[in-house]
């Protein structure tokens, strides 16, 4: 069995089915979180990750959905006025809420929508989903720099010392999800990761990848859709 990772789809669920579609049936997915936002079937995404069971690390992205989106169910639920004023909802977590029948937006506003609170039963199953997911997922593949292979959303491997940590938890779930700081040359661990989008495809060093090709960029030329294989070192992108 080969490793794929995949990078950020943000919501770009018939993209990732072609990118699919070009990977071996039996691979083993991974996925470096930002499933969701900014695209406009970013629930048909968290349903193929979730019932497929693929690997998946929490991105800063479903942080916020988790924050955000919790918070929204509850104004729903006690049909309070609805409060978009959060980093979320202007990063793209409101396509996420349209994508799950929980909003329409009528003259640039977002409006509840009249079966909102049944539609919520999903949404709330999904984010508890996500609030399990972990922070990294260590492989047990050897590298031939003889490093751990390490799966994170965000560059990980300055703070990878720090994950057993309780006092310094917050740095490392904060580095783990927002970091942009590339790995140094003498990380001890092969960090695969996406957060921060690659100009020139899949992005392949010594002692790191990254895999965020800008899949929600097509405006600004990128606009791909990226997996780099563990075991090979294939790289395989499809356009959005």
């Amino acid at each position: 069995m080969q490793h794929y990772i995949i990078g950020d789809i943000h919501g770009h669920y018939d993209t990732l089915m072609k990118l699919v579609a070009k990977l071996p049936s039996d691979a083993k997915l991974i996925f470096v979180g930002d499933l969701i936002d900014r695209g406009s079937q970013s629930a048909e995404v968290v349903k193929f990750v979730r019932e497929g069971r693929h690997g998946c690390v929490m991105g800063n992205h479903e942080q916020l959905m988790d924050a955000f989106g919790s918070s929204f169910a509850v104004f729903v639920e006690q049909d309070e006025s609805i409060k978009t004023n959060s980093n979320w909802y202007s990063n793209g977590g409101m396509a996420t809420l349209k994508s799950y029948g929980l909003i329409d937006i009528e003259e640039g506003k977002p409006v509840v929508t009249h079966d909102a609170k049944e539609k919520l039963v999903q949404f709330k199953a999904d984010i508890k989903w996500i609030r399990k997911l972990p922070l990294y997922i260590e492989l047990d593949i050897a590298h031939p720099s003889g490093k751990p292979v390490v799966i994170s959303h965000a560059p990980v491997a300055t703070v990878w010392g720090l994950r057993y940590s309780n006092a310094m938890y917050k740095t490392f779930l904060d580095t783990v999800l927002w970091n942009r700081r590339e790995p140094d040359e003498d990380a001890k661990i092969f960090n695969i990761f996406g957060h921060t989008v690659t100009p020139y495809g899949v992005e392949v060093k010594p002692h790191y990848v990254n895999v965020d090709t800008g899949c929600y960029m097509a405006r600004s030329g990128y606009g791909m859709l990226s997996a780099y294989c563990v075991q090979s070192g294939e790289m395989v992108s499809v356009k959005s």
